[in-house]
């Protein structure tokens, strides 16, 4: 009886029906699986929400592209090893060198004149208590970079300063970067607010870090 049962399912299912279908339900299994792991983890994301983030990632960092590339922000970080002044971004007056912990070199260190406070005064030094260029090993350059580059730079994490995604959120908190928007009389800010750089700084970076 039972032999005669195997041999009529095998007439009706053939050996190549039966491996399809042992295919299809088990893609079906996979598939029910999957979509109970995204229930929990809450990636339920679809490709569509993917490139959404994109196109909004890239769009912010448009915007804190034109920041970096202002004079408070690029006059920092230069090609070379010598900080940069002025709307023109020339050489620094006094010579200043990089030096390997990027606070200068010899006698002329960055806080001989940037003291922990703006000094008083007409285009007189700017100060914060950790004024200084990128150390020599992390140059951080913005000056000549297309925003691509730049984008891509950023978010290397051998290229800007070992930092992930946590810490560069946190990065554009810091006293060095805020002192950007309080350059002491004479100066011009950035060409957007402070807390308008951060919201885009973080948009970017939370929607991807993508570049354009």
């Amino acid at each position: 009886m039972k032999r005669q049962s195997e041999t009529t399912f095998h007439r009706l299912f053939p050996l190549k029906t039966v491996i399809v279908m042992a295919v299809v339900f088990s893609a079906i299994s996979m598939t029910a699986a999957f979509r109970d792991r995204d229930r929990i983890t809450g990636n339920t994301r679809s490709k569509n929400d993917i490139n959404k983030d994109s196109v909004e990632s890239v769009k912010a960092f448009m915007q804190v592209y034109k920041v970096l590339m202002s004079p408070a922000c690029m006059n920092c970080h230069p090609a070379g090893d010598a900080p940069l002044q002025g709307l023109d971004g020339q050489p620094h007056t006094m010579n200043v060198k990089r030096g390997k912990d990027g606070k200068g070199l010899y006698a002329e260190k960055c806080s001989n004149c940037h003291q922990p406070e703006n000094t008083p005064g007409v285009h007189t030094p700017p100060g914060s208590p950790d004024w200084q260029l990128p150390p020599e090993n992390m140059k951080m350059i913005f000056q000549g970079r297309t925003a691509r580059q730049l984008a891509l730079q950023l978010t290397n994490y051998n290229q800007n300063g070992h930092k992930n995604k946590e810490q560069l959120i946190v990065h554009a908190r810091t006293t060095l970067v805020k002192k950007g928007w309080d350059l002491g009389e004479g100066r011009i800010q950035p060409p957007m607010s402070y807390n308008a750089f951060v919201n885009v700084w973080d948009e970017w970076i939370n929607k991807g870090g993508y570049a354009p």
